[in-house]
């Protein structure tokens, strides 16, 4: 008896439906946090690049006059140094609540710190005005940069690569390289419109805050782009297997490596 030929069996298109659209989804995710950490660190490093353009600028007549012409633009440049002392402890701060608290969180809260001291530089009167109390605010809002400066980088390099997929994380965690050239270039050519566009002396009188007071506009974009990324697969992992584990800086040093 001759058996009646077998139907093809129809190609089970389910699974990888299921597979394709779970990759889209993990692709956009991974777009959004690269995207995220390039404008967020953008953001940061224009307003730290901004203090910096100003100190050469202006910020020795306004706020070191008092110590006389020959000195007053030496003091000025030396704050920018300010920021370089506090960028390691701020980095060890942000590590330290990012394995407390989360990747996203602190990434949020050094770029509200940045953009909040440098609106703040934005509105600090002058020497002429409030006297010595100008530079002493002038040099805590400098620390307060260098403190989220020192948080910034290392958080957008970490929540890029540990989104990332093995084989990855070299590409998707040099988004936030890319975020310092462009910091400079923008704080450099916001400077360049404000000045072509005010006679010396209204740049010396009002003209320089005006990069420092767009920072508003640049915290909103960078607030908003980062709260629609997910929290760091690594560090939920991390929670759901260690709900109570703390790793103090402490830890690092303490510990040999493996």
């Amino acid at each position: 008896m001759t058996q009646a030929p077998k139907k093809p069996l129809a190609p089970n298109t389910s699974a990888p439906a299921g597979c394709a659209e779970s990759e889209e989804t993990n692709h956009r995710e991974l777009v959004r946090v690269a995207r995220a950490s390039l404008i967020g660190t953008t953001m940061e490093w224009y307003d730290f690049f901004v203090y910096a353009s100003a100190a050469g600028l202006v910020f020795g007549d306004h706020y070191f006059s008092g110590l006389g012409s020959s000195a007053a633009v030496p003091a000025s440049l030396a704050t920018i140094g300010v920021s370089f002392l506090a960028r390691p402890i701020g980095g060890i701060i942000a590590s330290h609540l990012g394995d407390r608290i989360g990747r996203k969180a602190v990434m949020v809260v050094t770029l509200l710190l940045m953009g909040l001291s440098t609106i703040g530089v934005g509105l600090l009167p002058t020497y002429a005005s409030i006297g010595v109390t100008a530079p002493v605010l002038l040099v805590i809002l400098r620390l307060l940069q260098g403190l989220s400066a020192g948080g910034e980088w290392g958080g957008a390099a970490l929540m890029s690569v540990e989104h990332a997929p093995g084989g990855r994380r070299g590409y998707y965690g040099s988004a936030p390289q890319l975020g310092t050239p462009i910091g400079l270039l923008l704080a450099t050519g916001v400077f360049l419109a404000v000045s072509a566009s005010t006679i010396d002396d209204q740049f010396a009188s009002w003209g320089w805050r005006i990069p420092f007071l767009l920072s508003v506009a640049l915290i909103a974009i960078g607030f908003y782009v980062r709260s629609q990324v997910e929290e760091s697969p690594v560090f939920v992992d991390m929670k759901r297997r260690q709900p109570h584990h703390v790793a103090p800086p402490g830890d690092v040093v303490a510990r040999p490596p493996p």
